[in-house]
């Protein structure tokens, strides 16, 4: 049983700020790193050049962290994915954490950075949640400057005959801005450019961060940055980066970023913190040149993907494992009591209250998330993380039902005592690991129709009943095929916050049908995206932001950073 809590639990802030970091190079020498190898950014933070990665070295066992359908109250899946690798270590276990970078809109909006939580945290704090090493500038400028040369192209004669009404590519800005989601462009007379409408998405929800997170190295960036399709043209021809010239000075912008980023846990286990893009318009996933570096040079690697399993494990699977060819030893799912009251009808305001009747309820979701994660043939244990106001008989109902599902449960306090206080769970993570009972599978096949990936995921991994699509979706499904899209994955852009395309639809909803509205080439990525319902990618701030309550003490230190 985990260890009970003894006191209060202090800010996020202030838990990092007492913390003393170890020197990078130490954190760097228990995974075998040579610190002349390291591009150091400060004591406490490195890049690993890719030249590192050697993968004729014997693979660590991967484990995925993924979560039941999320809601407002949050459930934990980066402060749980650190306590399970402090807690792995603790265990005698040689251990990387592989996680995504924080972008800047959430840190100054209302969700808060993606460093962890409590005892469990990755530092230093407030630089990852910050600018960091500076990877997102540099995606952002990458992004901005096809933009720029896309415009420019138009001024100087417009030599590919784009359609200025089919330009896809937008500029981006890693901040939450509803002011620049729809912007006009090339106004003020015929030297500044040609007017057309535009607009910006927030960085990780760019192309380019998904292209970062997916390439192998920097000649296989170059090559996915090329494949970009910006605009058509006229004749309805698909217009790339390439077309435009501007892959090589992308991939010039791009080649520090390219390196996975080196920190360490709060108990001084080494961590990989490495990219970072959308988990609705992207796959949600940290950079799988990270994800292949821990498992060389570490026994296990935990690693999360965004989102409840249906969106985050979905695409960790059929998208990053299919590319890099992974192979998952065991899944992680995150429950809280909490959001088992939420999609058990407990509403918003009474969500803290100890409702035995509304977890019941809400356990059919659970359930849902163990039977999409054994689909993909990858073991499960469920990680019940605990919040102060968990009730026992709540905290009983969940355990009956993994029972009746013969699936491993831990009752996990991680944010509260650290890795300790996720000694049950890390034992549950090794059994099934090392068992080597995963059969892992990916949903489908490459060649399967565009039309019929869906229909499978909706089918098998969403519990709906048939998938519809929009006069436009269907051309556009047309237009994929032309341009020999066809047998790429699909990434689904859905809310987060039902198993459907309603966000309303809670708990385990059946006999639904997905409406696929529109299809997108994610040509340099290697996917498409399938949109349904309202995908939003340049967030706003709510209406008192973070932002409100942070700044600089006398002595130099951040404040009010969660």
């Amino acid at each position: 049983m985990p260890v009970t809590r003894q006191k209060p639990v202090p800010s996020d802030l202030e838990i990092a700020q007492s913390a003393t970091p170890l020197p990078i190079e130490e954190v760097a020498s228990e995974l075998g790193l040579d610190p002349e190898r390291l591009e150091r950014y400060g004591r406490f933070k490195a890049k690993v050049p890719v030249s590192v990665l050697d993968e004729s070295r014997p693979r660590g066992r991967l484990v995925l962290v993924t979560g039941m359908t999320p809601t407002t109250a949050g459930e934990g899946k980066s402060t749980v994915s650190i306590g399970l690798a402090q807690a792995l270590r603790l265990a005698g276990r040689k251990v990387v954490a592989c996680l995504r970078e924080p972008s800047l809109g959430p840190v100054f909006g209302m969700k808060g950075g993606a460093a962890g939580g409590g005892y469990s945290q990755v530092i230093p704090m407030e630089d990852i949640n910050l600018h960091f090493t500076g990877d997102l500038h540099a995606m952002t400028a990458a992004n901005n400057l096809l933009a720029a040369m896309l415009d420019n192209h138009l001024q100087q004669g417009n030599r590919l005959d784009i359609d200025v009404r089919r330009i896809l590519w937008k500029r981006c800005l890693d901040m939450n801005d509803r002011a620049l989601r729809n912007v006009v462009v090339g106004l003020g007379g015929s030297a500044n450019g040609v007017p057309r409408q535009d607009g910006f998405q927030i960085t990780v929800a760019s192309e380019v961060m998904a292209i970062l997170c997916l390439a192998s190295g920097i000649e296989d960036l170059r090559e996915r940055l090329g494949r970009i399709v910006v605009a058509f043209s006229r004749s309805g021809e698909a217009l790339r980066a390439r077309d435009l010239k501007a892959d090589g000075a992308m991939t010039l912008l791009l080649r520090d970023a390219l390196n996975p980023n080196l920190v360490q846990t709060l108990e001084g286990g080494p961590a990989f913190v490495h990219g970072g893009p959308f988990a609705n318009i992207a796959h949600g996933c940290n950079s799988l040149l990270a994800t292949r570096m821990g498992l060389s040079l570490a026994d296990y690697v935990v690693t999360e993907a965004g989102f409840g399993s249906d969106l985050g494990a979905e695409k960790f699977f059929d998208i990053k494992c299919r590319f890099g060819n992974l192979e998952p030893a065991a899944a992680v799912i995150v429950a809280t009591v909490r959001a088992l009251r939420r999609h058990g009808g407990a509403v918003k305001e009474a969500i803290k209250q100890p409702d035995a009747g509304a977890v019941r309820r809400g356990l059919p979701n659970l359930a849902k998330h163990v039977e999409i994660v054994r689909a993909f043939g990858v073991p499960p244990v469920v990680a019940l993380n605990r919040f102060t106001d968990d009730a026992e008989d709540e905290l009983d109902a969940v355990r009956e039902l993994c029972a009746s599902l013969d699936v491993p449960v831990a009752l996990t306090d991680v944010w509260a005592l650290g890795g300790e206080g996720g000694a049950e769970l890390a034992e549950r993570v090794q059994a099934e690991a090392d068992a080597g009972r995963s059969r892992f599978r990916l949903l489908y096949e490459d060649d399967l129709p565009i039309e019929e990936k869906l229909r499978r995921i909706v089918t098998q991994v969403y519990g709906g009943r048939d998938v519809t699509f929009s006069a436009a979706a269907e051309k556009s499904i047309r237009e994929l095929k032309k341009i020999g899209m066809e047998k790429a994955p699909v990434c689904v852009a859905k809310t987060q916050y039902s198993l459907s395309d309603d966000p309303g639809r809670i708990a385990r909803p059946e006999g639904f049908t997905i409406h696929v509205q529109e299809l997108r080439p994610s040509a340099g990525a290697g996917f498409v995206v399938a949109i349904t319902g309202d995908i939003m990618t340049m967030p706003g701030l709510p209406k008192v932001p973070a932002a409100e309550a942070m700044g600089v003490g006398a002595d130099g230190r951040g404040e009010g950073l969660f």
